[in-house]
């Protein structure tokens, strides 16, 4: 920890729930970034939702910060209710504060919890993909992407108490039981970056994908993907 803070600014929002094992946070380089120019905006975003939108402290980070050469961006960091439901009210929400602040260039990077298939229910990739578009974003995957591209591939095993939800091994791939799906994005203004390299997706720690392989596994800890890209300014 301590050499991971040497290197990146380890910021996190007020609205931190130490309580809990999941938040989210934002890793800038040191020699990128300007820690005093740090500003939370978090708050700003959470008080527009109502309670039928299920975000919890620390679901969300909004972040203002400028570079070492002074550009402004406004950073946001999400992590989505299961079923995907507050994906795209938090996604209108961010947008209309980038839009008070339209001299910032926006990077949101997020776990949409967005579904390969259309359900009652659960948020479709696509139907998430149109309405970022709609709000002048593209994405890591781009406007349309490839709802087969799945950045989760897991399911139980009969090693645990509900065996209601297990899974064959064989079946892995195939079982509505299993989570196998496309769920994390890399959005940015459209009009302020451009691509500069393709969206790669990594369960393997080492920077490569391994297709078919279940996570997490012993070497990799996570049950999502990493999910990069590399932008260029405009």
């Amino acid at each position: 920890a301590k050499r991971l803070g040497g290197r990146y600014i380890v910021a996190a929002p007020v609205t931190l729930d130490t309580s809990r094992d999941q938040n989210s946070l934002l890793l800038l380089r040191r020699d990128l970034f300007l820690e005093a120019s740090l500003v939370d905006r978090t708050e700003e975003v959470m008080k527009t939702f109502d309670r039928n939108v299920p975000v919890a402290p620390g679901d969300l980070f909004v972040l203002q910060v400028d570079d070492t050469l002074g550009r402004p961006y406004l950073l946001a960091s999400f992590h989505g209710d299961t079923n995907g439901l507050a994906t795209i009210p938090v996604l209108e929400a961010v947008t209309a504060l980038a839009a008070r602040m339209p001299e910032r260039r926006l990077i949101f990077g997020l776990d949409a919890n967005t579904y390969e298939h259309e359900a009652p229910g659960k948020q479709d990739v696509l139907g998430f993909a149109r309405a970022y578009v709609a709000k002048g974003l593209t994405s890591c995957w781009g406007d349309t992407p490839d709802p087969t591209n799945h950045t989760t591939y897991n399911a139980r095993t009969y090693l645990q108490p509900q065996l209601n939800k297990a899974v064959r091994y064989a079946e892995r791939a195939t079982s509505s039981l299993a989570d196998n799906n496309p769920k994390d994005f890399l959005l940015y203004s459209e009009g302020a970056f451009e691509g500069a390299g393709a969206c790669a997706r990594d369960n393997t720690g080492q920077g490569s994908y391994v297709e078919g392989t279940s996570i997490p596994t012993l070497t990799f800890p996570s049950d999502h993907c990493i999910v990069s890209t590399t932008l260029r300014l405009r």
